[in-house]
């Protein structure tokens, strides 16, 4: 704007001066002005004419450490070149999406991929592609925008766990095995062609007079044990920063650990204590999947309820057979003992505790004489103190730890 004004009072001082003095110089700089502008502006209004253009997401939907990838395309259905166009997509992703200055012959098309590394958890919104073209002098712009809105959802990275074992419940009448068992079971989920060997009282009718061939139940094994996660982001004993934090750690705990059971067609249930408990009632499947990472993509850790009261309202609806998998940083002992009533009702307790102190040191050495962090040290030492009296499986992490093999 100020360089338009500045380029006005200029033409208007030029103007004054030629008429003024009647010097053909100054005539022959007032009408080549005139040329350029009228030029830069024809150029400007018919450079977007005539253009077809369009953008493709890959997928909307991903963890941390994906790449998220987008087509362009851009085609010139015109004889007149197209010198000068922009193109790009605003977004709030954290790494901004490449945009690209290109030129188009006549009746040419370009087309390429952006490539944008996804580096952090969140919902975020990809705006409609902006195609911006303009003259040389900057005298005049023109832009438009090309589809619609793109949502694309991070999930938090899901870790590797090679020898991650829950412990086995006390369920009446199960045991654990490997292998698809010869007998039936409860849990039929699908059916496929008969096969030889099939048991004749497998055969699902219905499936074989629509399919036009025999069609068997398929039937899943009974697991001893189901999982529910109890995922602790009470905001005062968070600590670390951005990606090196007890919040971002206990989602990929709690990511990797539902991700590892549900492949074991286990169920899993999901109790997160951030702005408002959210409880996602015990099931399998994709389904179960796609709704424990939205929530963990969601979530913050500014949470206003402590441990204790979370587990007090929730432990109750854990029935015999289930495995409860507590992740938190706290140092406080007085949670503890919410879950020792548990293992009398058939339930198994694991927790997974986070040095909340190694996090915040990140970055920096900690004094050896600090009264504080001496004092985090012990009661971090109570605490596993506490857990071992009560026989409850623990596994503590510290910032850098490698999460497949403190697990193992």
């Amino acid at each position: 704007m100020i360089r338009r004004l500045q380029f006005l009072i200029v033409a208007i001082v030029l103007l004054i001066a030629a008429f003024a003095t009647g010097l053909p110089f100054l005539f022959f700089v007032v009408y080549l002005g005139l040329l350029a502008i009228g030029g830069s502006y024809v150029l400007t209004r018919f450079g977007l004419a005539d253009l077809e253009a369009g953008y493709r997401v890959d997928h909307r939907q991903g963890h941390v450490g994906d790449d998220l990838r987008t087509t362009y395309s851009i085609s010139n259905a015109s004889g007149l070149p197209k010198p000068w166009l922009e193109v790009y997509n605003p977004t709030d992703l954290p790494v901004p999406m490449p945009g690209r200055a290109i030129g188009l012959r006549s009746w040419a098309q370009r087309s390429w991929i952006a490539v944008v590394p996804l580096t952090r958890r969140g919902t975020y919104r990809i705006e409609p592609m902006v195609v911006q073209t303009g003259d040389p002098f900057g005298f005049f712009e023109a832009a438009a925008t090309v589809g619609r809105p793109t949502v694309v959802t991070v999930f938090p990275r899901v870790l590797a766990l090679p020898r991650w074992r829950l412990p086995s419940a006390n369920l009446e009448g199960n045991h654990s095995t490997p292998e698809r068992a010869l007998q039936t079971t409860p849990l039929a989920t699908t059916v496929r062609p008969y096969a030889p060997g099939d048991s004749f009282n497998r055969i699902h009718w219905r499936s074989t007079a629509r399919f036009g061939e025999i069609q068997v139940k398929e039937f899943d094994l009974e697991q001893t044990a189901d999982v529910w996660l109890y995922v602790d982001l009470y905001a005062p004993i968070q600590s670390g920063d951005g990606d090196v934090s007890t919040v971002e750690e206990s989602l990929r705990v709690a990511a990797s650990i539902a991700h590892d059971a549900l492949l074991e067609n286990r169920a899993v249930g999901l109790t997160t204590s951030g702005h408002r408990i959210v409880n996602i009632p015990a099931d399998r499947g994709p389904r179960q999947r796609q709704k424990i990472m939205q929530l963990l993509a969601a979530v913050d850790g500014d949470g206003r309820t402590p441990l204790a009261e979370v587990l007090l309202m929730g432990l109750p609806q854990l029935r015999r057979g289930m495995t409860a998998v507590v992740v938190t940083p706290s140092r406080d002992r007085h949670w503890v003992r919410a879950l020792t009533p548990l293992r009398g009702r058939g339930v198994t307790s694991v927790v997974v505790a986070l040095d909340a102190a190694s996090y915040e040191h990140v970055g920096r050495r900690p004094r050896e004489d600090d009264e504080e962090a001496s004092a985090e040290a012990q009661e971090q030492r109570a605490l596993r103190f506490a857990l071992a009296e009560y026989g409850i499986k623990t596994y503590e992490v510290h910032a850098g730890d490698s999460l497949g093999a403190v697990l193992a």
